[in-house]
């Protein structure tokens, strides 16, 4: 049987760059080379596109995958007549794909984006569409949808973040007094924790801010919840399917860009030890945000479970979860049955589903 020609592109000119490349290689080292003929291509932090030749991709989680010898200059075009293109002995040659896994996690990459590049160039794509990956990626946006379709959630607010540097007492007055301390501040449109802090006092609440907005100018303001922090992955299309839960145990204050990617405190407990109706409701819930956030393909749905109440409040929904060796979307579908190569193969299936 003739393979599928999978693009599968890493990097971004994003904050979560790093994070991307880590993702890729385990999505690469995982892959079925008997069924797939790969084309990895990387996109440098400022934005260049390369088709990477080596045959180790363990060289991608540094940015030694830059300076291979092989690399050739490579790139999508819009035109539907065109899809992906390499620079070779310096003609523009095309490369039929099947499909794009776009391993990108962040800003261009995960925010509607390159998803709006693979439209436009009719490519298939692993995956939410441009709207709901835009919806997902601004934390605002989410809120706003799940409030109006009745999900329960921590109470929030959003600030303009130029505003706030002209009049930082009429803002930070608001949040003390619906909020009080601590609470939690976001920029709007990132991912892995980057740019998030847990503020204690007013001192803390400035500085949060002023470090959220050099991420974005909508910045979010969220109620601390006393909860256990589970993660629910969710697969599918129409007919979406919800994993195991797992529970996160940080190790930090929360769950933080090094407790996830650098710190090895972080524990992970998969399954949750959640009671089995509560679970149920995780579950439940998960499908449910992501029919409403209209996600394709996958997308891995956070809690909380209140320490003393047991209410599940939603937390957060991303829509390329990491894919390291030590990421929870992958560890979840591997405890319910689909271990990470059958994973990739069925990611791959759903977005040829979609076109």
């Amino acid at each position: 049987m003739q393979k599928l020609r999978i693009c599968v592109l890493f990097g971004g000119a994003s904050s979560e760059h790093e994070v991307s490349r880590r993702s890729a290689v385990s999505v690469l080292e995982n892959m079925d080379k008997e069924k797939y003929d790969i084309l990895p291509v990387g996109i440098t932090r400022d934005g260049r596109w390369m088709l990477f030749s080596g045959e180790e991709y363990g060289v991608i989680d540094s940015d030694a995958w830059e300076t291979h010898p092989g690399n050739l200059p490579a790139w999508i075009s819009p035109d539907r007549t065109q899809g992906l293109m390499v620079l070779r002995g310096g003609k523009a040659c095309r490369e039929a794909i099947s499909c794009v896994f776009p391993v990108l996690h962040g800003e261009n990459g995960e925010d509607g984006a390159m998803q709006g590049l693979f439209q436009l160039a009719g490519l298939a794509y692993v995956g939410s569409g441009v709207q709901s990956s835009a919806n997902c990626m601004d934390k605002v946006a989410t809120h706003t949808l799940s409030d109006f379709n009745g999900i329960r959630q921590a109470g929030w607010d959003s600030l303009d973040y130029p505003d706030f540097i002209r009049r930082p007492e009429k803002h930070v007055s608001r949040l003390e007094r619906r909020f009080g301390y601590p609470l939690f501040i976001k920029p709007a449109g990132t991912g892995s924790s980057v740019g998030v802090a847990k503020v204690k006092d007013r001192d803390g609440l400035l500085a949060a801010v002023a470090l959220a907005g050099k991420y974005d100018n909508k910045v979010l303001a969220e109620e601390f919840i006393d909860g256990h922090e589970i993660e629910v992955a969710v697969l599918g299309n129409r007919e979406p399917v919800a994993s195991v839960c797992g529970e996160i145990v940080p190790g930090d204050e929360f769950y933080t860009y090094e407790a996830k990617y650098i710190s090895t405190t972080s524990e992970l407990m998969i399954p949750a030890p959640v009671p089995e109706d509560t679970a149920e409701l995780l579950r439940e819930t998960a499908i449910k945000v992501y029919k409403i956030l209209g996600c394709r393909g996958l997308a891995r749905v956070d809690f909380f479970v209140h320490r003393v109440t047991g209410a599940v409040v939603f937390n957060e929904i991303n829509t390329m979860p990491g894919f390291t060796s030590i990421s929870m979307y992958p560890k979840l579908f591997a405890a319910s049955g689909i271990p990470y190569p059958a994973l990739i193969d069925r990611l791959i299936e759903l977005a040829l589903e979609k076109n």
